[in-house]
């Protein structure tokens, strides 16, 4: 199970709303591991570089394509996949930070690592084989151009 621990470095009594709620997630964290609560629970009350997160996502409509715009910071394009299968885009990888501070009388070391999956159907209109994917600043960017015959493909059935 992953633990957490607060660390102060000075003599000052802790004070300020940071401190209860950090308090308030150990106290919660340990009231599960009591009663043997399975894993993924205590997850809920993790911090933000805890051990899963889900990027966001906006899907904007361009026109003659559509622009997909996914948040990573901190990754770099290597930790990224983008697949596609049967029409769902899959967007996935891996969120790895690595700290180390030391001192004359203090070493801290964290470790923080996640892997993410987005899932997403792609529009009626979409061409699967004009899509492209470019990653910058911490943003992953999906192009994904229409095909207008695939769109007016559509045709009614009768029922009967």
């Amino acid at each position: 199970m992953n633990k957490q621990a607060i660390v102060s470095t000075s003599s000052a009594p802790e004070s300020g709303i940071e401190t209860v709620f950090a308090r308030l997630r150990n106290e919660i964290d340990q009231l599960l591991d009591d009663f043997s609560i399975p894993v993924q629970m205590p997850r809920m009350f993790s911090v933000p570089d805890g051990v899963d997160f889900s990027p966001l996502a906006e899907l904007k409509d361009k026109g003659d394509h559509y622009e997909l715009a996914i948040e990573l910071p901190g990754l770099e394009d290597k930790d990224i996949e983008v697949e596609l299968a049967d029409d769902i885009l899959k967007i996935s990888g891996e969120k790895q930070k690595e700290t180390e501070e030391k001192s004359a009388d203090c070493l801290i070391s964290e470790r923080s690592y996640g892997r993410f999956q987005r899932r997403m159907t792609l529009p009626s209109d979409a061409d699967p084989d004009r899509i492209e994917a470019k990653y910058r600043r911490g943003v992953l960017k999906v192009t994904i151009g229409k095909d207008k015959e695939r769109l007016q493909s559509v045709r009614k059935i009768a029922v009967g």
